[in-house]
């Protein structure tokens, strides 16, 4: 007994002492999204600040396709040593109800980290639109059932959701547009081939000020802090709309817990740091740090509840 309680006091400091010594060699920085993305952003901005903090490079990984799950698979079978992690968008907690029989599981396969920035969606749409307030383009669908069509990156996104509940909100029919990447949608909202979409804020407002796009709302429960006179679609008078994009990172699930905590730690002095607190407000984020913990607590719910806007809104399996 007295060997057995030595050898696991022994595996303990060792274990220990290996989270202390991490990284020894580059991580990866798998992000779900395409470059480019408010997502990959996010992670580029936070990867050059741990290389900086921790000696060792953080190179990023953009694996885009199937609403993230293909960026998610590759890490849940990596080797849970640190050196391969994901930065994901809200999407992530979307797949379980969208993509059926995935090879992985959303909440078994992974472990928390913190939620690393809440980026506001942009209800957008062209200068040259006739819609001019929420009020206008809810209107025009209400009054044209099924003749407004919307933008997202993807069925299932974090664009397309957000579309969903201020459609369901407002009570009006339409058309999803799902388009590869953020650039591609906003591209053709310029050119006036869709109506409207719900893209990340930090796209959009480069554009909205340069005046080639023009902001109505912000589809978040609260304004963003780059656009505070921007009212949020409740604020604009359709209840029920808000739907929070979040961008986050997690390991895979067995990664030791003396590890998941250091990765924590560094992650939060980054996030807390002069530096990123200027690039995150040029782009109209704010950071929102969790406990690894209460960041799983987090994901298990927004599974919850996305499940449920899926089955409201009607949106196809993959």
């Amino acid at each position: 007994m007295k060997r057995l309680i030595l050898l696991l006091a022994a595996l303990v400091l060792a274990s220990s002492s290996w989270a202390q010594s991490w990284p020894t060699k580059p991580v990866r920085v798998i992000v779900s999204l395409p470059a480019g993305s408010a997502t990959d952003i996010v992670a580029r901005a936070l990867a050059e600040r741990l290389t900086q903090q921790l000696g060792q490079p953080f190179v990023v990984e953009n694996r885009p396709g199937a609403s993230g799950s293909i960026a998610m698979n590759l890490v849940a079978k990596a080797d849970p040593d640190g050196y391969t992690l994901l930065v994901h968008s809200s999407s992530a907690t979307v797949v379980p109800s969208t993509i059926p029989n995935l090879p992985f599981d959303v909440l078994k396969d992974f472990s928390g980290i913190t939620m690393l920035a809440n980026i506001p969606n942009a209800l957008a749409v062209s200068p040259k639109s006739s819609f001019k307030s929420v009020r206008d383009l809810v209107a025009f669908a209400k009054a044209n059932p099924g003749k407004i069509n919307y933008a997202t990156v993807g069925s299932g996104s974090a664009t397309h959701l957000n579309a969903e509940r201020f459609r369901l909100g407002a009570g009006f029919e339409g058309t999803q547009v799902p388009y590869k990447g953020t650039a591609e949608a906003l591209t053709d909202l310029m050119a006036g081939r869709v109506d409207f979409c719900f893209c990340p804020v930090s796209n959009v407002l480069p554009l909205a000020k340069d005046g080639r796009l023009m902001m109505l709302a912000v589809g978040s429960s609260k304004r963003a802090s780059g656009a505070p006179d921007t009212p949020t679609t409740e604020e604009a008078g359709v209840p029920n709309s808000a739907y929070n994009f979040y961008v986050g990172m997690t390991v895979p699930s067995k990664m030791p817990r003396e590890l998941v905590n250091k990765l924590h730690a560094e992650t939060v002095k980054a996030l807390q740091s002069p530096e990123m607190k200027e690039r995150y407000g040029k782009m109209g984020v704010d950071a929102n740090i969790f406990t690894p913990e209460q960041y799983d607590t987090y994901l298990r719910n927004e599974v919850a509840s996305n499940a449920i806007l899926v089955k409201a809104a009607k949106i196809a399996t993959q």
